[in-house]
């Protein structure tokens, strides 16, 4: 995996997280990404401080910062 694909993913995460907060379930089947992919770019975005995290009983729900 190279930079440039995680920076692609992130801008695909971005583009889902726009309309609202989505549980991470409903993140995956909305960007399309494997496991991976989408924990990566989650952390590149993370690190950047563009995303706040809430747990819940079930999943844990990704929003923009």
């Amino acid at each position: 995996m190279n930079v440039a694909k995680i920076g692609e993913n992130a801008g695909l995460i971005w583009a889902a997280l726009e309309n609202g907060a989505l549980a991470l379930k409903a993140l995956k089947k909305a960007t399309k990404l494997k496991n991976e992919d989408l924990y990566l770019a989650l952390g590149w975005l993370a690190r950047e401080g563009k995303l706040t995290f809430a747990e819940g009983e079930a999943d844990v729900t990704v929003a923009l910062a």
